[in-house]
């Protein structure tokens, strides 16, 4: 099974198999979906343009030692974010192209409060005054199957760029988006090259506890299942660079004022094991009730395993209780969950939501990790192997969360969220405790088609 699933993922085989379904998803066989391709809108009538304003202010208040010596850093910046995604020509194979563009501006932040990740920093640690990047993505469709190469956002629960920050994470490579079946989604991709939160190219590195891209890329196949159904699911499996072999289950349950959710992963090393030796298995089970505008949630997570569970790509975690600060992936952690939602449109008030949560972790226990594996590396300074985390290690987080969006007028879609996090921990868990504030106000200017 093992040597079956190395061949089948193997980066070369992946983006041949991407070709091989791109030119065979012609609309004929009784395996592909029933209805007919819906016709092409055009290059130009099929474009949109938005222009999404970002407002972002960031205040990290560390209550134990931090990384950077730093009792505390902010910054404020403005960022605005173009997106143009256009139509496809006509013909049995069109194309199009996406596009976008970036400009951040920093409008407060000294050399003793950066190191957000809001701005990039100087040579002397001083936020830079402006930074900015562009990218792009050509595309080709053929019946319901969509190639992309280029730069671009992906969204799969092994591999997931994120936009928690002023610019969104970008990756480069080729993404196979195909909806040929009913009932199924399927997302194949090849990417080898980053651009982080707070970078201006596309030469960066997605770093994750112990592994990082800076060996070669990543590769994926999965397929989501019965998306619109009241019971579905999804399985992918990844390869990262001679690092790792990544799977991936979930199974969900939609019922009138009733959402269940489970997730599994299961990680193991492979090639050369530049991480070193990883044996892994994480999965968490959620349940929300909804009534009224109230939504209450409880959840559990388990990590089996002498390593956290890793992964690259600032969202590439589908976990229940990863959440704004902490993941609570640590080597053998429980945790659990609970979550509070009102939605106060119930209440006379629409467009207003508040959620509060608290996530307690323990039973971390790192000090079995593999020696001279990237969770356990050896420290020339002391002659010792330094896990990450240590025996006994626990933590918990609790998260506020505000948010307005107007609903009608000139200022339509404006949108205002205040965020409160509290994390705290102990020494074993190798985490900080820490007071985080965020301010985002957003404003999306849509230009629909041309």
């Amino acid at each position: 099974m093992l040597v079956a699933s190395k061949a089948l993922f193997a980066a070369q085989e992946l983006r041949v198999a991407c070709a091989l379904v791109l030119v065979t998803c012609a609309p004929s066989g009784t395996a592909l979906a029933s209805q007919a391709a819906q016709p092409s809108q055009g290059f130009r009538e099929g474009s949109s343009l938005e222009v999404l304003s970002r407002n972002f202010y960031l205040s990290n208040d560390y209550r134990s030692p931090s990384p950077s010596g730093k009792n505390y850093t902010q910054e404020w910046a403005q960022g605005f974010i173009t997106s143009f995604e256009s139509g496809f020509t006509s013909g049995a194979i069109g194309f199009g192209i996406d596009a976008h563009g970036f400009l951040g501006l920093k409008l407060d932040g000294g050399k003793g409060h950066s190191g957000t990740g809001l701005l990039p920093l100087d040579q002397e640690g001083r936020s830079e005054d402006d930074y900015s990047s562009g990218g792009g993505a050509l595309k080709l469709r053929t019946s319901r199957t969509t190639l992309s190469f280029g730069e671009m956002t992906v969204e799969t629960p092994v591999f997931d760029t994120a936009d928690k920050r002023l610019q969104p994470e970008y990756a480069t490579g080729l993404l196979l988006d195909s909806r040929e079946i009913d009932d199924m989604h399927l997302l194949a991709g090849h990417f080898t090259a980053f651009k982080n939160q707070n970078a201006s190219t596309s030469k960066g590195d997605f770093a994750g506890y112990g592994v990082s891209t800076r060996t070669g890329g990543i590769d994926f196949i999965g397929a989501n299942l019965f998306e619109e159904r009241p019971i579905g699911g999804a399985l992918y499996v990844s390869q990262l660079s001679d690092t790792w072999h990544q799977y991936y289950g979930n199974l969900h349950l939609k019922q009138s004022g009733v959402f269940v959710d489970g997730n599994v992963y299961h990680t193991r090393d492979y090639g050369e094991s530049v991480a070193g030796a990883i044996d892994n298995t994480a999965y968490s089970l959620a349940g929300k009730y909804t009534a009224a505008g109230h939504g209450f949630t409880l959840a559990y997570q388990k990590i089996n395993g002498d390593t956290p569970f890793d992964f690259v790509g600032g969202d590439s975690i589908y976990l229940a209780n990863s959440i704004k600060y902490a993941d609570f992936n640590g080597p053998h952690e429980r945790s659990w969950q609970a979550r509070y939602d009102l939605d106060l449109g119930s209440y006379g008030i629409p467009g207003l939501k508040f959620m509060t949560r608290y996530v307690n972790g323990r039973g971390i226990d790192g000090t079995h990790a593999p020696q001279g594996g990237g969770y356990n590396p050896f420290d020339e300074s002391t002659g010792e192997y330094v896990p990450q985390q240590g025996d006994g290690g626990r933590h918990w987080e609790r998260d506020i969360d505000l948010r307005y969006v107007l609903q009608s007028g000139p200022a339509k879609d404006l949108s205002v969220q205040l965020s409160h996090v509290v994390h705290r921990a102990n020494s074993a868990q190798g985490g900080g405790d820490i007071d985080r504030i965020y301010i985002v106000i957003e404003y999306p200017l849509k230009f629909g088609r041309f």
